[in-house]
């Protein structure tokens, strides 16, 4: 299985304010298998609070301007995450007010099988 982690910065006021350890109780509360980690900075800081999204093989994204209320969405997100084989989505208006707090979205490596 694919590991799949939730990364907060825990320098942005959301993370120092426990965001990182709800996120990570409401993962495991939700039997969601998502790992979450903890980083000193991601570099976000002009619209922390940050938290990304990332799986090997998929889409990457980094939302920002985050604070605990946005916790369902995160969830929503974490769920929706695991669930695209890709990590890619369509349509963004499932992941509700979360689509206006994206900063990145970095798609994977480029496969190298069969080059």
């Amino acid at each position: 299985m694919t590991r799949h982690v939730a990364t907060v910065c825990v320098s942005c006021p959301a993370g120092r304010e426990g965001l990182a350890q709800a996120l990570r109780a409401t993962l495991a509360q939700e039997g969601i298998a998502m790992e979450t980690a903890e980083i000193d900075c991601m570099s976000g800081c002009r619209r922390g609070s940050t938290v990304g999204f990332r799986a090997a093989g998929k889409t990457a994204y980094l939302f920002g301007e985050l604070t605990a209320a946005d916790l369902p969405e995160l969830i929503g997100f974490a769920r929706a995450y695991l669930a695209a084989p890709r990590g890619d989505f369509a349509d963004a208006r499932p992941l509700g007010a979360l689509r206006f707090k994206a900063l990145a979205r970095i798609p994977p490596e480029p496969s190298t099988e069969g080059a």
